[in-house]
């Protein structure tokens, strides 16, 4: 098993919005687990889909009526509202029990409940894109994320994630590395790095600050 839900990056310019919500997973209809809330611990009610690989685990090892630390991938739907796919969950206690390890006595407890906190904390977020939208008096922007190929070839459309912080006019059309916290129904800018400026394609021209065109 690995030792945190969110995967280290292999390349400089690798897209990805992922990131961990606590909370209790609500189905929309009990015999239709697939669509529902992810009720919070900050009592937001966010809505949310569960990725396919995700819907054994929930059926035969965990308890539904107790809150999960999820792995979700997040998305902007409309100003202000949330959207969450979950994709999977970091509970290395529960993991570990239901491959057969004992963990009966109260020590054995405790230190299997510590390694189901990260040290980012509950609500973090690890978002990688190219900066596409900023309004610094607003304190908003608006990252683009790429998704990877398809097994049949086919790229999915890029997506646009809505966050909440303070970035220049300077930065865009830059690829940035992010990281985000989740409140309420928002992500918030905690920190983030300019990893550089974003590649263009051959043959197509952009137009500097004087208007003037260039390749």
């Amino acid at each position: 098993m690995r030792d945190h839900p969110i995967p280290t990056v292999t390349e400089a310019l690798q897209y990805r919005a992922i990131g961990v919500v606590r909370g209790i997973y609500k189905p929309e209809k009990p015999d239709q687990i697939t669509r529902g809330i992810l009720l919070t611990l900050d009592g937001a009610e966010i809505q949310a889909v569960v990725l396919g690989r995700v819907m054994t685990l929930m059926q035969r090892h965990l308890a539904m009526d107790k809150p999960h630390l999820w792995v979700v991938y997040p998305r902007s739907r409309e100003a202000g509202a949330l959207h969450l796919q979950i994709a999977g969950i970091w509970e290395p206690s529960t993991l570990d029990k239901s491959s057969g390890s004992n963990a009966e006595s109260n020590n054995a407890t405790e230190s299997l409940d510590s390694k189901d906190q990260l040290p980012e904390g509950d609500d973090y977020f690890s978002v990688r894109g190219e900066l596409v939208f900023t309004k610094p008096e607003n304190n908003d922007f608006i990252i683009k994320v790429r998704q990877k190929q398809r097994s049949d070839r086919t790229r999915p459309v890029p997506f646009k994630l809505q966050i909440k912080g303070e970035l220049t006019l300077e930065k865009l059309r830059h690829f940035l590395c992010l990281e985000v916290r989740r409140k309420g129904q928002e992500l918030h800018l905690e920190s983030f790095e300019v990893i550089g400026p974003m590649p263009t394609r051959a043959g197509k021209r952009h137009r500097d600050k004087s208007g003037n065109f260039r390749r």
